[in-house]
């Protein structure tokens, strides 16, 4: 049994469950439903000058023993990217990837998954909480996000984090499949559980967890973490990408902020 604190994540659960009771079964059918987006609006009015009053900035996420973590992990969203480059590099186990860091930085970098393996790592075993209502718990290892940053030289005009991904979401446009991409303020990108993660119980992360590299931001709900990360741009602002809100979920409906 996993003691669940009070204080914001007690009323996230309490949404997530008044959802889950829904029967939805996806994210994109929750941002559909006039009562879960009343939910989701409510605990979007919960803002972070809150969060931040009862917790402070520095709060850490409740990190859990080796004997917690979850027999069977659920793989949330995308899966498997239909992405030809993707693809190709997924078939040789990632030894091509780069990761491209650019956007208000002093210094734009390309990292391979070696020089982020060889960059200071933190692992920690935390619970994901998902906005569906279900929760599990995982053993992830990565690269702070805050080394990257450093690496790199955020100038002083950045206030976001942008992070653009390989894989697609198909909507419906008659465009063609939206490119997924999420974003984070500086803050949450400095906290010390924000990690680039590239294992996952001791081992590299299966594609459907979101290899090669996925975000963990452990104080936020599981559609802020995104997976099959190629790029981070800095910014400072984001209402020219997409449609403006900072992110896939967030232009269907959902907070930019999901703090828990």
């Amino acid at each position: 049994m996993v003691d669940r604190p009070t204080t914001r994540r007690t009323i996230l659960t309490r949404g997530a469950a008044a959802i889950a009771a829904l029967g939805l079964a996806g994210c994109e059918k929750i941002t559909d439903n006039p009562f879960a987006r009343q939910v989701l609006d409510g605990v979007g009015g919960l803002n972070r000058t809150a969060q931040e009053a009862i917790l402070g900035s520095e709060q850490l996420a409740p990190e859990y023993e080796f004997s917690d973590v979850s027999t069977m992990f659920y793989a949330n969203g995308s899966t498997d990217p239909d992405d030809e480059h993707y693809k190709a590099m997924a078939a040789k186990s990632f030894v091509a990837y780069k990761l491209v860091v650019d956007g208000l930085v002093e210094r734009p970098l390309e990292l391979t998954l070696a020089e982020l393996r060889a960059m200071p790592a933190r692992t920690q075993i935390t619970r994901h909480d998902c906005v569906e209502g279900w929760s599990c718990i995982g053993q992830w290892t990565g690269t702070p996000l805050q080394g990257v940053l450093d690496r790199a030289g955020v100038k002083a005009t950045a206030r976001y984090v942008v992070f653009y991904c390989f894989d697609t979401m198909d909507d419906g446009d008659p465009s063609g499949p939206t490119p997924f991409y999420g974003s984070v303020d500086l803050l949450a990108a400095r906290h010390p559980q924000t990690i680039l993660a590239y294992d996952m119980g001791g081992k590299p992360l299966e594609v459907k967890y979101g290899a090669p590299l996925r975000l963990r931001v452990e104080r936020q709900l599981g559609y802020k973490m995104t997976k099959y990360i190629k790029r981070i741009q800095l910014m400072e602002d984001f209402k020219d990408i997409g449609q403006g809100k900072g992110g896939y979920w967030e232009d269907s409906g959902y907070q930019w902020y999901a703090g828990i």
